[in-house]
């Protein structure tokens, strides 16, 4: 089962949350390989820097793609950001992801 929460001033509608003042998070636990999320910088289009927490720890070699090692990165274009790919045995985790800066769009979650 999938439990997510905003922390931080964020505009949410239907399609999208919109952090509105750095800093911002979202916690979400999950159950899969892979957590993608779908993230679009502000509307000026200035990068939108983020860190990662795997169960309040970077993620090391559990990071995905668009992720640090020590859990940082940035968001540039609009697009789908492979956060996690975890290389262990899957078990319920909690992913957190800290925006650094305003203004990102988060849009949706997908796993694998």
């Amino acid at each position: 089962m999938n439990h997510w929460g905003l922390v931080g001033s964020w505009n949410v509608n239907a399609e999208s949350a919109v952090l509105q003042a750095a800093p911002g998070k979202i916690v979400f636990r999950f159950h899969s390989r892979d957590l993608h999320f779908v993230l679009a910088p502000s509307k000026d289009g200035k990068p939108i820097r983020f860190r990662v927490t795997l169960d309040g720890a970077a993620p090391e070699d559990n990071a995905g793609v668009d992720t640090a090692p020590d859990g940082t990165g940035e968001v540039r274009e609009p697009r789908l950001y492979q956060l996690i790919r975890q290389k262990g045995p899957i078990v319920d985790r909690t992913f957190e992801i800290e925006f650094l800066d305003p203004g990102v769009y988060a849009l949706d979650f997908t796993f694998g």
